[in-house]
This record gives structure tokens, sequence and C-alpha cells, in this order.
């Protein structure tokens, strides 16, 4: 049964967004289902997850609170090359199933056996989900608008069923904690973040991003980031004294 409950955190009571369980009936008014939710019966909706209901202008979602990351094509990811052959790379998506780059899918002009000169073995890269194969493979590519090999920064992971919530409705989260603290992020939709800028910057970064992790099921979640942000102002390097 969906229900509304406060949290006790410190001294603050928080409300969460309205949480389901698999199989609760999910009330959709005007919109429509899509992501989390199965029909049942002619008219009725359940909940395929333990997880929050988020209501959009068009659709309903169940955002689950766990979850393993599964490609999907068109995915924007993050990915480290953990092996590498004659023509590609293999690719750590945090994902259950193997992950190739081939030279072809690369912007650089490769000779096969040439690959390490371009991207070894550590590395990490932003990338897009090409196709799925038949067991399961994802084959990714650097060709595209924004997609490279990312140099220097700092990598850190969240849940992918978290990331809608490290974004925010049309990017206004992970816009206000970059300009907040003078950083560059980059969120994968695999749950893989890339941050760089100054060492303190990237560290208070993180810690709003931890905040919207641990707290991304309660109401309230922007303004209580932004308060953090604010109450870190002077030790954010690039702030006008």
């Amino acid at each position: 049964m969906s229900s509304l409950f406060p949290v006790n955190v410190g001294e603050e009571i928080m409300k969460t967004r309205e949480v389901v369980l698999p199989g609760d009936e999910v009330s959709l008014g005007d919109l429509k289902a899509r992501n989390g939710l199965y029909k049942n019966g002619e008219s009725k909706f359940c909940s395929a997850y333990f997880g929050t209901i988020q209501r959009s202008d068009q659709f309903v979602d169940v955002v689950p609170f766990w979850g393993t990351y599964m490609p999907r094509r068109g995915d924007r990811v993050i990915g480290k090359v953990i092996e590498i052959g004659p023509s590609m790379w293999i690719v750590d998506i945090n994902a259950p199933y193997t992950s190739l780059l081939h030279m072809n899918d690369a912007p650089w002009r490769i000779n096969p056996g040439d690959l390490k000169r371009y991207m070894n073995t550590g590395d990490y890269m932003i990338a897009k989900v090409l196709s799925l194969n038949e067991i399961k493979e994802s084959w990714l590519t650097l060709k595209d608008v924004g997609l490279r090999k990312l140099e220097g920064g700092t990598i850190v992971s969240i849940q992918a069923p978290k990331v809608p919530r490290i974004i925010g409705k049309n990017g206004t989260m992970v816009n206000m904690i970059k300009d907040m603290t003078f950083t560059r992020i980059i969120v994968g939709q695999n749950g893989l973040i890339w941050l760089d800028g100054t060492p303190g910057n990237v560290i208070i970064a993180i810690e709003a991003i931890e905040l919207v992790k641990n707290e991304a099921h309660t109401i309230g979640l922007t303004d209580r980031v932004k308060a953090l942000l604010e109450s870190k102002k002077g030790e954010i390097v690039g702030n006008a004294e």
C-alpha cells in the first residue's frame, strides 16, 4: 500500500515521496504509466519495485531504491578500460555484462595493435551505448558530441536508479551543484559520476552528491542541497569575497 511517512534526520523532519512495494496499485490519474509499472487487469497498474513514485507532466514512473544498471541503446555512460585487445577495448560500465569499444567507433585513426597509445588500462571515458547483442554484451561508441576520453578528475559511484535525482528536473540539481562549487560534472546513466575542479571544491560537490544519494526518496531535497552548498560558501574557491 502506498504511504507517506516522516523520517527523523537529526532535528529535521523530512517527508518521503510516495513509497510503494512490488504489487502495490499506483493511481495514474490523467498521466501515462512508464518505467517500473506493469498492467494488472484492464485499467489497473501496479509497481514492479520497492521504490518511490515520480510524476512528471505526462508520465508516472516508479524509481527503485536499489538496482543493477542494465544498458539500453542510447545511454550515455562512464566506463573504465579493463583490458585491451588488438582491435577493441573491454570496458567496465558498472553492468553485469561485458562492454566493448571497437577501434572503428573511436574518434582516432588507429592501426590494429596500437590501441594503448590512445587509451590504456585504467583510463575512463564518457561513451554512448551503440547496441546490445543476444548475449547481453553492449557495444559502445565515442563518435558523438561530448563523448571522449576523460582526462584527470575524480570518479564517484551511486546506484543507477538514483541518477535521475542527481540530475534533477531539466538538469536543475546537477547544474546547481556545478555552478555553486565551480566544478565540471558529468553524470553517466550507469551511476558513475566524473568531477573536475579544485580539490576542495570537488570534495564539497561530492558531499552534495552524497546528500542527494542518501535522501533521494525525500521531499524538499533541492532546498537542503542548496542550504548545504551555501553553508560551504566560504570554503569554495572562486566565490567573490
